[in-house]
């Protein structure tokens, strides 16, 4: 796990991330405020579950997002059925971060436009979409890193040749989110997690 924290201390992920998650706490103040949503493909579900986890364990009720879905099933939990619908009544005040692996459809820039328009700050997480580039006031592009052959010997094999991913930058943010502006208390609570997330070390 040595080794996996000096490679992501070499990409800059570590501090990108805290930056953007650091300008996601000042944006999101009061709770309820902010909105979580991404594309029909793929809904934000673990990043929405470790958001609410921070929120608890940091004090920050803020931090806990509503997740807005593209097609909720009726009889599913409350807090699991917000439709789009909430996105049209987005607000001054508010704050919508946006999950888009790949191309946003249009129908999310139509809604993320609209939300721009009356106020509401836009966060984006995406993989170079243009488009949300123009409507994003903060802004975290993952096109992926290649760790160069050789480097990852001795990691889980589970991290595969690509160290940076979607999923791996939303546990960065999420991890910062709920932390002081401390680097030593960040970086002990990202080792926990990502020991949790690749398990113990194989055994020599």
């Amino acid at each position: 796990m040595q080794l996996l924290r000096e490679l992501l201390a070499t990409t800059g992920w570590v501090e990108r991330s805290r930056e953007f998650a650091r300008s996601l706490r000042r944006s999101s103040t009061e709770p309820g405020s902010l909105l979580l949503v991404g594309t029909p493909q793929e809904e934000p579900w673990h990043l929405a579950a470790h958001l609410d986890d921070e929120a608890r364990f940091s004090g920050r009720p803020q931090l806990s997002p509503t997740l807005v879905r593209w097609s909720a099933p009726a009889d599913a939990p409350a807090h699991l059925r917000v439709g789009l619908d909430r996105l049209e009544a987005a607000r001054r005040g508010e704050t919508l971060f946006v999950v888009a692996p790949g191309t946003a459809p249009v129908p999310l820039l139509e809604r993320v436009s609209d939300a721009r328009r009356v106020g509401a700050t836009i966060f984006s997480l995406d993989q170079g979409d243009e488009d949300l580039a123009g409507l994003a006031h903060d802004r975290l592009v993952v096109p992926g890193l290649e760790i160069p052959p050789g480097a990852t010997d001795g990691l889980p094999a589970a991290y595969g040749t690509s160290m940076v991913t979607m999923d791996s930058v939303q546990h960065l943010v999420s991890v910062a989110a709920g932390e002081d502006d401390d680097q030593r208390s960040f970086r002990r609570r990202l080792s926990g997690l990502l020991e949790r997330i690749s398990g113990p070390p194989p055994a020599r």
